[in-house]
């Protein structure tokens, strides 16, 4: 086994994996939900059972096959397949065919997923789904009047979520009632689970030992349509943990120092598999923290064994009963093989991990907090912080909350409070009320803090922030997950940083960025010097979690008479056409709307904020597209040259007058282009203003999934320097793609004047994503196969 130093907390190993290929999958097996076993999937699905018995038979087919110790991911994931006897497994290489447990969407990326659902013709959805309303709540004074005001404005999407989850059988859980993804741990997460999610951050279900995968809206229709789910078989790095947290260190250090050793796409096209001894020492909340922050290097998803520590959270959710049937099967499907091999393995020693604060920009930039102050100011970063805020999806869990009070106490037992406006995000409506019951809300209030309401919030820029001008360089810190470019405010100039709640707790009392917690001293309000206390809190509740408001709608038995309305003239909501089919003919002298340079995320593609509320009418948020990419031509966003007519606009307006004129084009990115959000607008949109491919150096998993679904070619360059013989005058040819197949690249010729450069171009497309291509989207086809 090769291994290679990374520091003295981490090591990565790549390691040999030995695995068997068989026959393509043949659909054998019906969905996983419906087995003999009596316990719920939830208390919101009675009639639905846990499937542990059913995932072990396929599991022992599988095992049979490959003959070999699994790792944990490979059991939860094989267990799932559609066709466990003749399905081919190769990580890394083959194309599962699954069955997931169960959809989940909120309410940005339910639109869409659920119009292309309305455009399928069918009755009912085929798995329990759920729709989450979190996405649209702005911050801007409080919780209370946050939430007013939002039900207000988006009343015209919420009637339509709400009355589309009531004719096709979904749950909805209405606006205020928390992020989805802690109504998922709190109500839908259990060992084992396979579930899909219109959102990049649900593998924080992975908390629970469930491999929760963010996808984008068109995945989700399949699910719901009851057609196997596609998914490239992962590989597998393991993380083995050793020691225990203590002190200042969290569970989100964790994370920061895995990001920091794999970068931003390091994960890609992998699962994050957590075990050894350290693990306990992690609670069930804290474990899906890890996991929900694995988005952030590429990773198909992250999972933890299942514990006693998630038997715990389980109990006191509610669900002792799934806790109870988890541990009949613990060592059967629920945790890893002795002797297990992973395709690479990371090792991080919990002693001596130190807190860690990640950014600016990118989230995979890692400082030791004894680093952070020399670090900023070697960097010139903005040393003041302006504004502190913790929560979100990724920290927002009632041990979060405990142990920031503790910090907050602690400083005010001085005479000190925050010195910068402090904010906080309740994960959900149960959180919510059980740390106001518990007098928490009451020390944040006290510390200077303000309770927003439960929603995503800042961390995806519903944050209406009045404190600096755009333009003005600043710092804040958070708790969240992601910190590109404008992603909290919209403002280019700002320093977002991110860390643990404790931590951004801690630097929100000195207000500054060379402030350590473990080693600095503060002036108490009596002018005495002192050190803030190690943080604590309880992992959960003595006195049980309070609900909280009723926020849950379940679709009734029939949704037969349930009418969904669009208003044509609305500006929010937009039934879809289907897109138009591919005409046989090879894609000759194509325009380059844009070669982008350097990091271009889902952001940049489809910004999010105020462009949230056009997320249902396609045609109006089109026009975002790509007004955050740097145009590599001249450096400026948003401004490119049209080559029809030689002036310039706005890449949108640009591209609808290629539209207009019958031009078709391509975009040209970098690496990891697509990374961030699963959002499939930024495939959409594209398409939609006649896009043709997209070639790159290298793509995020979830945005190239999306680009096939759409029927985009997501290609790549054979050899990455080719990117540097396209400019934005040239002409690119796509040839033969009559002969378009699996693993066979796709020839490609650039004009630039009289001069053509033949290149070779690779893609990832199978036979089943090539008919997508060929039928103009996957939903085409869809449409197609059901007539």
């Amino acid at each position: 086994m090769a291994a290679r130093l990374m520091s003295a907390q981490a090591q990565v190993c790549r390691l040999g994996k030995h695995v068997a290929s068989e026959a393509s999958a043949v659909r054998q097996f019906h969905a996983s939900c419906y087995t003999a076993s009596k316990v719920a999937l939830s208390k919101f699905d009675s009639d639905v059972y846990l499937p542990y018995e059913k995932l072990n038979k396929r599991l022992e087919v599988v095992r049979g096959r490959l003959n070999r110790p699994l790792t944990l991911s490979e059991k939860v994931l094989y267990s799932h397949l559609d066709d466990p006897e003749n399905q081919d497994i190769v990580r890394g290489t083959s194309y599962l065919r699954l069955r997931p447990d169960r959809v989940a969407m909120q309410d940005a990326t339910a639109q869409m997923a659920l119009l292309q659902f309305i455009s399928s013709g069918l009755k009912k959805v085929a798995v329990p789904s759920t729709v989450h309303c979190d996405h649209l709540i702005e911050a801007q004074i409080g919780g209370p009047k946050d939430l007013a005001r939002a039900k207000d404005l988006n009343k015209e999407v919420y009637d339509f979520l709400a009355s589309t989850c009531a004719k096709y059988g979904l749950g909805f859980w209405k606006p205020g009632s928390g992020i989805i993804h802690q109504i998922i741990l709190e109500n839908y997460a259990f060992p084992g689970l396979l579930m899909i999610g219109t959102d990049s951050h649900t593998p924080n279900g992975g908390g629970l030992g469930g491999l929760c995968i963010g996808v984008g809206g068109a995945d989700a229709v399949d699910v719901m349509a009851d057609i196997p789910w596609e998914l490239k078989c992962p590989k597998v790095i393991g993380v083995n943990l050793t020691g225990k947290i203590s002190g200042w260190t969290s569970p989100k250090d964790v994370i920061l120092k895995v990001a920091d050793i794999l970068t931003v796409k390091g994960g890609t096209g992998a699962i994050i598999e957590y075990h050894g001894k350290g693990v306990d020492s992690i609670s069930c909340t804290g474990m899906a923290t890890i996991c929900n922050m694995g988005a952030e290097i590429g990773a198909t998803t992250s999972l933890f064994p299942f514990n006693q520590r998630m038997a715990d959270y389980l109990k006191s959710t509610g669900r002792a009963g799934i806790a109870s049937e988890a541990q009949k099967f613990q060592g059967k499907v629920l945790s890893a093989d002795k002797n297990c091999e992973y395709d690479e393995l990371i090792e991080i020693n919990l002693d001596t991990l130190e807190p860690h604060v990640n950014g600016p920009f990118t989230p995979d930039l890692g400082h030791p907090i004894s680093k952070l102050g020399e670090n900023s100011k070697k960097n010139g970063y903005p040393m003041d912080i302006r504004v502190g805020l913790i929560g979100s999806c990724t920290n927002s869990s009632y041990e979060d909350m405990g142990r920031c009070a503790s910090i907050a106490k602690d400083a005010m037992s001085h005479g000190l409070k925050s010195k910068i406006p402090f904010n906080v995000t309740p994960g959900s409506e149960q959180i919510r009320a059980t740390i106001e019951r518990d007098g928490i809300s009451e020390v944040f209030d006290k510390f200077g803090g303000t309770v927003l309401a439960n929603a995503c919030g800042p961390c995806i820029g519903q944050w209406d922030r009045q404190d600096v001008k755009k333009g003005d360089k600043n710092t804040i810190v958070t708790s969240y997950n992601r910190n590109f470019t404008g992603r909290n405010d919209a403002n280019p100039a700002t320093h977002c940083f991110v860390t643990s709640p404790e931590l951004v707790t801690a630097l929100s009392i000195a207000g500054r960025l060379d402030f350590n917690p473990l080693t600095d001293e503060l002036t108490a309000a009596d002018g005495k010097k002192f050190k803030l206390k190690a943080p604590f809190g309880d992992e959960l509740p003595a006195k049980g979690f309070d609900p909280g408001q009723d926020t849950y709608t379940a679709p009734p038995p029939s949704g037969e008479n349930v009418k969904v309305a669009v208003d044509p003239k609305s500006t929010r909501l937009q039934l879809l056409e289907p897109f138009d089919k591919w005409n046989g003919k090879d894609l000759t002298d194509l325009t380059v709307l844009i070669k982008v340079k350097g990091k271009c995320t889902t952001d940049h593609i489809s910004a999010a904020g105020p462009w949230l509320k056009y997320r249902g009418h396609l045609d109006n948020i089109s026009n975002n597209m790509f007004i955050g990419a740097t145009n590599y031509e001249n450096n400026e966003m948003n401004n490119i040259k049209n080559q029809r007519n030689g002036s310039w606009g706005g890449v949108p307006d640009v591209a609808r007058d290629y539209k207009a004129n019958g031009i078709k084009w391509v975009a040209v990115g970098d690496e990891n282009y697509g990374e961030g959000s699963s959002r499939e607008h930024a495939a959409l949109e594209p398409r939609h203003l006649g896009g043709r491919a997209i070639i790159v150096k290298s793509f995020a998993r979830i945005h190239e999934t999306n680009l096939k679904k759409q029927g985009l070619l997501p290609l790549t360059f054979a050899n990455p320097a080719d990117y540097d013989k396209i400019q934005p005058t040239s002409k690119i040819s796509l040839l033969n793609l009559n002969s378009l197949a699996p693993g066979k690249p796709v020839e490609c010729e650039i004009k630039n004047g009289d001069k053509v450069d033949k290149i070779t171009l690779n893609h990832t497309l199978n036979d089943l994503q090539i008919g997508w291509f060929k039928a103009g989207s996957a939903l085409n086809r869809m449409k197609e196969l059901a007539q």
